[in-house]
C-alpha cells in the first residue's frame, strides 16, 4: 500500500495524536513504572484499606493532572503505571500520593483529627521509565498475584 505525498501530514498527526499529549507548547508521553511498600513491608493493605486506595490513588493522581493506567495493590507493596506531564516532578508526584493517601488511611482508621499520614509508607520509591515496553509493564503488573505467591488475592487499581 503505497501513501502519497500529501497525505503524509494527516498520517502524522494522527499518530502523534495518538500517542502523545499536550501541553501548550508540548507534545509529550511521559509513563513511569514505579513501586512502593508500607513500612516495614508489613502485611496491612488488607480490606477495607485496599478497596479504599484504589480510588484514593485515582483522585489523587488527578490532581496533579496525572493517570494511573495501570495497578494492583499486592499485600505488601504497590504497582503502578502511571502517566505523568513533564511540568510535574515525578518525586514531587509520588510525595504527593503517597503523603494524601497516608492521611487518608488514617482516617479510614478512625484518626479525624491531627494526623500527618507520616507513619504509613516506607520512604522512596523505585520507579522506571517506560517507552515503548508499555504493555509488557502492564503485563508484569498484571501477573503480580502469580508471581508473588499472594493467597489474599490483590486489587486492581485501574
Amino acid at each position: 500500500m503505497s501513501v502519497w505525498l500529501d497525505e503524509w501530514p494527516s498520517l502524522i498527526n494522527n499518530t502523534m495524536s495518538n500517542l502523545y499529549q499536550s501541553l501548550s507548547h508540548s507534545k509529550w508521553n511521559c509513563k513511569y513504572h514505579v513501586i512502593f511498600v508500607p513500612k516495614r513491608r508489613k502485611s496491612v493493605l488488607y480490606g477495607k484499606i485496599r478497596k479504599e486506595l484504589a480510588k484514593i490513588f485515582h483522585e489523587l493522581a488527578q490532581q496533579k493532572e496525572s493517570k494511573i493506567i495501570e495497578g494492583s495493590l499486592s499485600k505488601d507493596h504497590v504497582h503502578m503505571c502511571i502517566e505523568i506531564p513533564p511540568k510535574y516532578a515525578v518525586s514531587s508526584v509520588l510525595g504527593f500520593l503517597k503523603g494524601k493517601s497516608a492521611i487518608a488511611i488514617a482516617r479510614i482508621q478512625g484518626r479525624e483529627r491531627n494526623y500527618t499520614g507520616a507513619h504509613f509508607w516506607a520512604r522512596g520509591y523505585a520507579v522506571s521509565t517506560i517507552g515503548f515496553d508499555e504493555e509488557i509493564i502492564k503485563k508484569y503488573i498484571r501477573e503480580q498475584e502469580e508471581a508473588d505467591g499472594n493467597e489474599f488475592g490483590q486489587v486492581k487499581i485501574n
